[in-house]
């Protein structure tokens, strides 16, 4: 299986804008490992400017592509920024980034593949990866290596229940998305009969899972619970099934580029149940994939809408004009990562992971998504939720829940 392979060294740019437990064994080689590079890297005569490289890892290719390259846009951004700006101060020193970016094609066995890549090229952090599906395997490799890893985007409750201390992500999981959609479900929509479809993911049936618990516990009764893949188009025949439990809403456990034939073929049967996902829903892909039949969608996502996040008007405003297209979703999460990983290197005032680990830990930053600490499983504190509806060819908010004021 060819892995796709990004490696960009970021510039200057002219005209930018200046996601209590014992922490697995690791060898001690394996612990060096990154600590010995980012001092070979730090090295140099005072006042020298050296460069340091950060991992991105996300799926670059396949259906879901675009949302791969925006996380990539996200981290990007963050480092030239950075890089335009002469670099960070670090330890007395001027350090400059360069976003090593690898496909892991959404798929677990090569996104281990890229982690050890990642290891072995001795990147001092990792801003990755997007799904819970690669998140996950990949941890355990950058656990090993005491690498810090921040995922922007994996909401699976088991990332961070590993006791990974190397292990954060900075928007809120799947037992606080699940639980808001559940509640959502039965009390706001009144929806009594219920279908629930994922698509086996550690994302996507999580995510069910959580919202089944929650959908029960508001009294709502589940009628049917379906599956299918990450890959599948076709759900025609589950569709049917549902059909005759005459459900008041169908819930969808994955991403965007399932949900949206999902919608059009129950739109094409004739059910006229609503249908509801989660983040992996709430995109301008879906409204592009599914057309007119994304009308009524409800989908959640994890943060503040972008548009009202503190930094968020600047924010979206210079990734158009950068990259001339409108962020599709997680893209201010990786920005936020990057900002997080430096800020926490300039408290320690060093690259060595091992060093900066524990500033990272402990970090109260204010970033274009919200005031960002950590708890002692590496969750964001406070994330908020919030609920959508596709109106009028268009994402417009229907509930905000949670979330910590900005600062």
């Amino acid at each position: 299986m060819t892995i796709a392979r990004y490696t960009l060294i970021a510039a200057a740019v002219l005209g930018l804008a200046a996601c209590g437990k014992q922490e697995p064994a690791q060898s001690d080689a394996a612990a060096s490992a990154p600590a010995a590079s980012a001092t070979a890297a730090a090295g140099g005569a005072s006042g020298d400017t050296v460069t340091v490289k950060i991992g991105h890892a996300a799926p670059l290719t396949g259906n879901i592509a675009h949302l791969g390259k925006d996380n990539e846009d996200g981290v990007k951004l963050a480092i030239d920024e950075i890089n335009a700006a002469g670099g960070a101060d670090i330890g007395g020193k001027k350090v400059k980034f360069e976003m090593d970016s690898e496909d892991d094609q959404a798929d677990p066995k090569t996104a281990t593949t890229v982690a050890q890549r990642f290891v072995d090229e001795k990147v001092v952090g990792v801003i990755g990866h997007l799904n819970s599906g690669t998140t996950i395997p990949a941890s355990k490799i950058y656990s090993d290596a005491g690498i810090p890893q921040i995922s922007p985007s994996a909401t699976a409750v088991a990332y961070t229940a590993q006791g990974f201390k190397t292990a954060f992500r900075v928007m809120a999981n799947d037992a606080q998305q699940g639980k808001v959609l559940g509640e959502y479900a039965v009390q706001k929509l009144g929806a009594k009969k219920i279908a629930i479809v994922d698509d086996r993911t550690a994302y996507g049936q999580g995510l069910a899972d959580e919202f089944e618990k929650a959908a029960k516990a508001a009294g709502g009764d589940i009628v049917k619970r379906e599956f299918t893949t990450n890959q599948e188009t076709d759900f025609n025949a589950i569709l049917t099934s549902i059909k005759g439990t005459k459900p008041d809403l169908i819930f969808y456990g994955g991403m965007d580029a399932q949900a949206a034939p999902l919608k059009k073929q129950a739109h094409k049967l004739g059910i006229s149940a609503k249908v509801m996902g989660g983040d992996g829903t709430q995109t301008p892909e879906l409204i592009k994939l599914a057309g007119d039949d994304s009308e009524g969608m409800v989908s959640s996502s994890p943060g503040q809408p972008k548009d009202q996040l503190p930094g968020g008007k600047e924010f979206l405003d210079k990734f158009k004009k950068t990259f001339g297209q409108e962020v599709q979703l997680y893209a201010p999460y990786c920005y936020d990562a990057v900002k997080v990983m430096v800020e926490a290197m300039k408290k320690a005032g060093s690259t060595e992971p091992a060093k900066y680990l524990p500033e990272l830990a402990k970090i109260d930053y204010q970033g274009v998504t919200g005031p960002i600490t950590f708890d002692e499983k590496g969750d964001i504190k406070n994330g908020a939720i919030t609920i959508y509806t596709v109106k009028g060819g268009k994402w417009e908010v229907l509930e905000i829940v949670g979330g910590a004021a900005a600062k």
